[in-house]
């Protein structure tokens, strides 16, 4: 199932992801993995290869979908336990409803700005007399629901958090995070962000930390997958855009 390059992106995160690595070395693999998948040409002739019906489209199109934090998440190369590789648009003023939440992942992750560009902020919690010039929150874990792929939030207390660091990844440049980083991302340009996202399997955490300062949130948020025929437009859209860069 796939064309030439959808099997080398296979082989490429089975030889750097499959291993036993501790959590700093996966990360690190990750980073250096889907830097390497970036690279103009090959994920150009990668995008093209989905959109034409490469792959595995009706998986994919299950869990692709437009995300609470504002962007679209669409499926590229499914790993299983092990790994997911995604391509993120991210939209300008989505106005999503979780797009000034500060979350935490579930496993290591690591990232690639292939257009446009992102700002993000570091955060960590505090407690007693050092939380008193911390930005006060609401906690919630979230986790997905039995049977289905919808986000639920349970609440879990106030809590106060402190800014450690701020900012910019233009294209080209690329990030990854252990999974309890606290962090908030966001679409930095007036004209949609694209970045490619590489998500770790091992030792994934059953559910993560998600804050707001926003007001409180729902108890479950629908996940709306899109339609084989949607996703393979989108991912032809994205094909455009590549080209365009």
């Amino acid at each position: 199932m796939g064309g030439r390059q959808v099997l080398a992106a296979r082989r490429l995160l089975a030889g750097a992801l499959d291993g036993e690595l501790p959590a700093h070395e996966l990360a690190a693999a990750a980073r250096s993995a889907v830097t390497e998948l970036s690279a103009p040409d090959r994920l150009l002739e990668l995008i093209a290869e989905l959109a034409s019906g490469e792959g595995d489209p009706q998986g994919c199109a299950r869990l692709s979908y437009r995300h609470v934090l504002g962007f679209d998440k669409l499926l590229l190369i499914d790993g299983g336990p092990r790994h997911m590789l995604r391509a993120h648009v991210w939209h300008p003023g989505a106005g999503a409803i979780g797009e000034e939440d500060i979350h935490n992942h579930r496993s290591p992750l690591a990232s690639y700005v292939v257009r446009g560009r992102l700002a993000m902020e570091l955060y960590e919690t505090v407690d007693g007399d050092d939380g008193a010039d911390g930005i006060a929150a609401t906690r919630y874990e979230e986790s997905l629901a039995g049977g289905s792929a919808d986000w639920v939030l349970e609440p879990a207390g106030a809590a106060r958090l402190r800014l450690t660091h701020v900012g910019q990844y233009a294209a080209g440049s690329s990030y990854a995070l252990p999974a309890h980083t606290l962090h908030r991302a966001w679409c930095d340009t007036d004209v949609p962000t694209v970045t490619l996202f590489l998500e770790t399997g091992v030792g994934r955490r059953r559910h993560t930390d998600v804050f707001t300062t926003a007001g409180p949130h729902p108890g479950a948020v629908a996940k709306v997958p899109l339609q084989v025929p949607d996703y393979l437009g989108a991912l032809s859209e994205l094909a455009e855009r590549l080209r365009a860069r």
